[in-house]
């Protein structure tokens, strides 16, 4: 009985995938490059690259509009935060590498930016 029914759902899988790779006409699949790609270069050019555009407009104005009313927090002196037990082998040695003086502190304070 296993086997029977096992044997008809492969039959009826094959027979299916027969079918379906009989597509006629232009199609991404078809066999043919007929029609399949130009929709898809249509949307790319026409749909993709201007959301993506529009993406990166949209954050940078919104980042704009929040970096206009943005003030550093107080800085607070932790014994925890920032321990240096060996200098950085750049620079001075008290800065990280990706030192932002805006955002990081040091551990004596923000940097004096003008």
């Amino acid at each position: 009985m296993a086997y029977l029914l096992n044997h008809s759902i492969r039959r009826f899988l094959q027979t299916s995938a027969r079918r379906a790779v009989q597509i006629e006409g232009p199609s991404a699949v078809s066999g043919g490059h007929d029609g399949g790609y130009k929709i898809w270069k249509n949307l790319t050019f026409f749909v993709a690259f201007p959301s993506i555009i529009l993406c990166g407009v949209n954050c940078y104005l919104s980042h704009q509009e929040h970096a206009a009313h943005h003030t550093q927090p107080e800085f607070i002196k932790y014994d925890y935060l920032r321990v240096r037990t060996k200098r950085f082998p750049w620079g001075d040695g008290n800065h990280s590498l990706f030192h932002n003086p805006h955002t990081n502190p040091l551990p004596d304070g923000y940097e004096e930016t003008h």
